[in-house]
């Protein structure tokens, strides 16, 4: 199933500071909707971290459209708004855009003469579930 990725979303991913994603990464890991209170418990236990920073950090997720919130009687509740894969695919994406239609051939090339036998491979089998979806 497709998400619809809002724009900008990208470039908000891609100048995400280290608590920003550990935040995020929190609420990947969680099996549900997440409290501040929720978030600032998981991060406590490896870094020194005020509740409040932990709420500032989450509203301005949400203000960047990174997770949505809901209300849970006072509290909100937070969920990312896309999951790590579709958010890393958005970033993706929107590099290989940026890049002048000529260059986008030789920036994939690049890209891959990094990739390991194995993400190769990886790379074939979602290229042959993609073609096979398109036709």
């Amino acid at each position: 199933m497709a998400v619809m990725v809002r724009r900008g979303r990208a470039a908000a991913v891609a100048s995400l500071g280290d608590l920003e994603r550990a935040v995020l990464d929190t609420l990947w890991d969680s099996s549900g909707a997440c409290t501040v209170r929720d978030v600032h418990r998981c991060l406590a236990e490896t870094r020194d971290i005020a509740y409040t920073t932990v709420l500032t950090v989450l509203d301005r997720l949400a203000k960047k459209g990174l997770v949505t919130r809901e209300r849970a009687g006072r509290a909100w509740r937070y969920l990312p708004a896309a999951s790590r894969e579709q958010l890393t695919a958005q970033v993706m994406r929107s590099t290989l855009t940026s890049a002048a239609a000529g260059d986008r051939g030789t920036v994939l090339l690049h890209f891959l003469d990094g990739a390991s036998p194995e993400e190769i491979a990886a790379l074939r089998v979602a290229l042959d579930s993609v073609e096979r979806r398109r036709s």
